[in-house]
């Protein structure tokens, strides 16, 4: 079901959900495009940030329960781009199984897909970077992915605290300050940033 968008001013006029892949080197129904990837631990937010940075309250369905994304679920934007939720990393709460399977999944699309043009790597600006976020910012750096890291959830910290914590997780990924992004789904800050960053993927 095609679900149209409130027009936007850079002419990306068409959001729309499209398929959910199980397997990393499936096809896309439909044209050529690039992807950009939202890649994150479970309950990071990366539904919410998707129907922000898409100008949708519900594009995507945000849910309460970690781990319930299991497959690369695969939206439409305009002509320019596929959106690609990715599986979340770092459930504790699942199986051992279904964690090695959902590594593999993610692992490879990231490795392979020859179309990924971009990753948004969220984290929350509650915490500091886990394990699980560290392994994955080491696989995209081997891979010379092209990446924006999103702070997200900016409005649970107060302005007060809020370049601290950005402060300690930029120093853990040994990054500047000012290469991160602070982001909320609730008061929709950063979104114009958000699709600067996607559209610079795509140039």
């Amino acid at each position: 079901m095609t679900r149209t968008a409130a027009p936007s001013t850079r002419g990306l006029l068409l959001s729309e959900y499209l398929i959910s892949l199980v397997r990393a080197d499936a096809p896309i129904p439909g044209p050529s495009l690039s992807e950009i990837a939202l890649i994150g631990r479970s309950n990071v937010g990366k539904s919410s940030l998707l129907n922000l940075l898409v100008g949708r309250r519900a594009l995507a369905r945000a849910s309460g329960t970690p781990g319930k994304t299991r497959a690369l679920n695969v939206f439409r934007w305009g002509e320019r781009c596929y959106l690609v939720d990715v599986p979340g990393y770092g459930w504790a709460r699942a199986g051992q199984d279904d964690r090695a399977a959902w590594r593999r999944l993610v692992e490879r699309y990231v490795e392979q897909r020859p179309t990924l043009r971009g990753v948004l790597w969220l984290l929350d600006i509650r915490r500091d970077p886990s394990a699980d976020d560290l392994a994955m910012g080491t696989l995209l750096a081997q891979r010379k992915m092209p990446t924006l890291v999103v702070l997200t959830k900016g409005d649970h910290v107060t302005r007060g605290r809020r370049a601290a914590r950005i402060a300690a997780i930029a120093a853990t990924l040994r990054m500047g300050p000012e290469a991160l992004l602070v982001t909320s789904a609730r008061s929709r800050e950063g979104a114009e940033e958000l699709r600067d960053a996607v559209l610079s993927f795509l140039d």
